[in-house]
């Protein structure tokens, strides 16, 4: 046998016996027993609902739903709701001129909204409530639905007040009656995880009924699946990676868990992230950063759920040893949290603060302030007293929050307190901060000052700040940050520097394609189009409304505005089938059944089909002004120019400046 032959049949035989060796297989067991990470951060972790959890964790699911996370959120009955339903309470909007009232009509509860002249009414609207929000020890909150997308209604219970009040948010001329959308953003803290419909803004296919074990917990199949085969862990001696036990994670992630609700910031997603991708056993950062503005008295304010950032700011957390709150369990023990303050050390999660009582709060405040026998407190006695030797009496009072009316709180900053001040009362605006990650990139930072800007009415010089961290000297820059420039634009209303963007990025329409959840390229898309038309650059405008609308088909406005473009481009045909199905998919959004009343006009003549259509804008908004303009115009048609003309001024009454209204006005003088 010659030598090569020699070395291919002993590489032969090496070969086969390392393939024969007996393969050495892991054991579901063993696998449980060695993990490092939690299970339930894999992609094949399954969420199994707290019914499931309940059939172990029976007397804990018990006492959890008694909670105010237990009591977050449910359908509509007379036992959720904590208000009163006396006949004679109605609350007046002295801005919009008009009054609500709560009523049960069976077991149904529905809101009305009506407009008096006199005696008169002249306005009725009524919607049925869905579902109720809060647990009733501050306040309810109330949704209505129509056909699958939620809005919040326009009327709050204040327990600690015992009334009925226009919700946060829709005071002093701010009102959004029925309209305002409720989408993942509330939804992601009020609730338990819905099924979303991808393309909408607030529709949703299924809905829970409260915030359940594994918004806390993660998700929990390969628990149950490993539990249920008899897969047991001695955890006195090791951690159970198959769930999250809070209380076993360093201290910056049990924050984490807590705060991601209870921090109400400015939350800025990261790329491609949505406020349900956060999951317990993550770093937050890892789906978003959340950012707060700071004023010159910001140390005397505070919001309804900023505990975690208030809890952040008291010496008792300052002085907790910075290594031991990051300390991993290995190095911190099995309960971590023993090592330093977090939200645990005083709270227990599955019990109602309510059946807690001030004895537990004041031991947690023993355990680091204590003498030899008793508290250590130099408060006079007589104090002492008058607080009912309570900790909590003095150093974190109930005051009055900046966001939410007729609601107290206690302040999680402990200390010693000055009075708390008001919304009104905050000075000098110094800047944003972020507050769970200090080392934020500047692209979010940018991001974070445009979110103030749209959503908070803050001052739009705020943009500068946004510009100054988003460069766009070169193309490179304008195509790296292009949704975001493209959203100061908007917001500065500059058509000039908008079409510089798109001139230095030409296939900027290839490059806004992506379908999401947060509708965020459709966004940038519509941004584009609404500066287009403004600058009279029609055509344009109109491919890039028609690429909003492709993103994003369930959107009521995106398709709103698509149909019309339709219709100016004498796509009469086209705009009809699309305002029909904007109907039928939005019944509740007024400014598709004026504008396809107004487009039956333009196309067929129709004057009794117009009517209708349009009514049925102006009696979901009385005030809703191209509605009241294109019933004028109908009316003018029919040559019944008397009412065209009360139309005109009842417009020119609600908005002075209006200028279509004052055109019309104009050309009725003359016949």
């Amino acid at each position: 046998m010659s030598y090569r032959r020699t070395v291919f049949f002993l590489l032969l035989f090496v070969l086969f016996n390392w393939f024969c060796q007996e393969v050495k297989t892991v054991s579901p067991r063993e696998l449980a027993l060695n993990r490092t990470t939690y299970a339930g951060l894999l992609d094949s972790a399954k969420y199994v609902g707290m019914n499931t959890c309940k059939s172990c964790h029976v007397n804990v699911h018990e006492t959890f739903m008694h909670t105010g996370m237990g009591l977050s959120f449910d359908t509509a009955s007379r036992t959720k709701s904590a208000g009163n339903y006396d006949d004679h309470i109605a609350v007046y909007d002295k801005h919009k001129n008009y009054y609500y009232q709560p009523y049960w009509k069976e077991e149904k509860l529905f809101f009305r909204e009506f407009r008096l002249e006199g005696k008169d009414t002249v306005h009725l609207r009524e919607e049925q409530v869905k579902y109720i929000v809060g647990s009733g020890q501050h306040t309810n909150s109330h949704m209505w639905e129509s056909n699958g997308y939620l809005f919040q209604a326009p009327l709050t219970y204040y327990t600690q007040k015992g009334k009925w009040d226009l919700p946060p948010g829709f005071e002093n001329g701010d009102n959004s009656r029925f309209n305002r959308l409720i989408g993942l953003e509330c939804m992601s803290c009020h609730n338990g995880y819905p099924e979303f419909v991808q393309g909408s803004e607030n529709k949703f296919s299924a809905v829970k009924n409260g915030i359940d074990c594994e918004r806390c917990h993660g998700p929990g199949s390969i628990h149950l699946a490993e539990k249920s085969q008899g897969i047991l862990i001695d955890t006195a001696l090791q951690i159970d990676y198959s769930i999250v036990n809070p209380s076993k994670l360093p201290i910056d992630m049990q924050f984490d868990v807590c705060q991601r609700c209870h921090i109400q910031g400015n939350a800025v997603l990261r790329d491609g992230k949505s406020f349900f991708d956060f999951k317990p056993g993550m770093k937050l950062s890892e789906v978003m950063n959340v950012f707060m503005p700071i004023y010159s008295n910001s140390e005397n304010a505070h919001i309804m759920a900023s505990h975690a950032e208030r809890l952040k700011m008291s010496k008792c957390f300052v002085s907790t040893d910075t290594k031991i709150r990051s300390m991993s369990p290995k190095e911190a023990g099995l309960k971590p949290y023993k090592n330093g303050l977090t939200c645990i050390t005083c709270h227990n999660p599955h019990v109602s603060v309510k059946v807690s009582g001030k004895d537990q709060f004041n031991a947690a405040c023993r355990n680091c302030h204590s003498g030899t026998t008793q508290v250590v407190c130099s408060a006079d006695p007589l104090i002492k007293k008058k607080a009912n030797d309570n900790c909590v009496s003095c150093h974190m009072p109930s005051n009055s929050t900046t966001d939410i009316p007729h609601v107290s709180v206690h302040d999680h900053r402990i200390g010693l307190h000055r009075p708390s001040i008001t919304k009104e009362g905050l000075k000098k605006f110094l800047g944003i901060n972020c507050i769970n990650n200090p080392t934020v990139d500047n692209k979010t930072k940018a991001q974070a000052f445009i979110q103030y800007v749209e959503k908070f009415g803050f001052e739009i010089s705020l943009l500068d700040s946004a510009m100054q961290l988003l460069p766009d000297k070169s193309a490179s820059d304008i195509r790296t940050n292009f949704s975001a420039l493209v959203h100061i634009a908007y917001l500065r209303n500059d058509v000039l520097t908008l079409q510089k963007y798109l001139r230095s990025v030409p296939d900027a329409m290839n490059i806004v394609v992506s379908k999401s959840y947060d509708n965020k390229d459709a966004w940038t898309a519509y941004r584009i189009a609404e500066l287009l038309k403004r600058s009279n650059e029609s055509p344009a405008a109109g491919q890039w409304f028609k690429r909003a609308y492709e993103l994003a088909p369930l959107h009521a406005e995106f398709a709103n505005k698509y149909a019309g473009d339709l219709a100016e481009h004498q796509q009469l045909n086209e705009a009809a089938k699309l305002y029909a199905q904007i109907n039928k998919e939005h019944p509740e959004f007024a400014p598709a059944w004026s504008n396809h009343g107004y487009l039956v006009l333009l196309r067929d003549r129709n004057t009794l089909a117009a009517h209708q259509l349009i009514d049925k804008s102006l009696k979901l908004d009385p005030d809703y002004e191209q509605g009241l303009l294109n019933k004028a115009a109908v009316f003018l048609v029919e040559g019944n120019t008397g009412e065209a003309r009360k139309l005109v001024m009842k417009i020119l009454k609600i908005n002075p400046d209006n200028v279509q209204a004052k055109q019309a006005l104009s050309k009725l003088n003359t016949i």
